[in-house]
């Protein structure tokens, strides 16, 4: 079976009835109107499609691109919300001082800022993204990674996606645990309040709603590698494209 591409409006979980036509219309009334309105009511947009898609069964949210060019997709049928009070990441592992940190402690920790291009793997592209947050390596320093380690192993409050990188990948300066995208804090429909950021790959690495960083002995490949992409996606360099790079 081939595998449904991740900011494809179809998944396993596409199944249910059907939006009725004037919610789909609507919402595609909706998607144009946040193209030519002001930045302002661009917030307002982001809302209610991110709101819609963890209430769509069939996926077709996904179809519409909010102003920033971005599209909104889920492996999961609902994603719950996490603030301050209930956010929660954990770092385990191979390490030898486990942690779990709050989103307060994630904001107090020295904050690194990348500008590049977003690509998703299906082909669209976002120029100029910003991203802020802490860098993974930072985590892992802290945790102090074992000799025996070799991999890390990313999990998501959604109970469903996970990813993948190699302990070299893991500590690249452009890899974040982010808490803001293009200079505001991460909305819910964007994978907040933190996600996985790597610049250099494609944006299915970049996992939503992250909650667990497990240091392992091997790479496990992900929701989406299990299903036929490649594990090291480099943009570009992998899953058959030849994009110019984001960094």
């Amino acid at each position: 079976m081939t595998p449904q591409p991740p900011d494809s409006p179809a998944g396993p979980d596409s199944g249910g009835a059907p939006v009725g036509r004037r919610v789909v219309l609507g919402m595609l009334g909706l998607g144009a109107a946040g193209l030519a309105t002001a930045p302002y009511l661009q917030n307002g947009l982001d809302s209610f499609l991110g709101s819609a898609a963890d209430k769509d069964p069939t996926g077709l949210t996904g179809l519409l691109p909010n102003g920033g060019g971005f599209r909104y997709y889920s492996v999961a049928s609902s994603v719950p919300h996490k603030g301050p009070e209930n956010y929660r990441l954990k770092v385990d592992g191979l390490v030898d001082t486990p942690a779990t940190y709050t989103l307060d402690d994630l904001r107090a920790m020295e904050q690194t800022r990348l500008v590049r291009d977003v690509q998703c793997v299906t082909g669209w592209r976002v120029p100029d993204t910003p991203f802020e947050g802490v860098r993974l390596s930072r985590l892992l320093a802290a945790a102090g990674v074992r000799p025996e380690a070799r991999a890390i192993r990313f999990t998501c409050f959604d109970g469903t996606y996970s990813e993948s990188l190699t302990l070299q990948q893991a500590r690249r300066e452009d890899v974040l645990v982010a808490l803001r995208m293009q200079d505001k804090p991460l909305s819910h429909a964007h994978g907040g309040p933190v996600r996985l950021y790597v610049a250099p790959m494609y944006f299915y690495k970049s996992a939503k709603w992250l909650s667990g960083i497990t240091v392992t002995p091997e790479v496990r490949p992900g929701y989406w590698e299990e299903r036929g992409y490649d594990v090291d996606a480099w943009v570009g360099r992998s899953n058959g494209r030849d994009d110019a790079p984001t960094v």
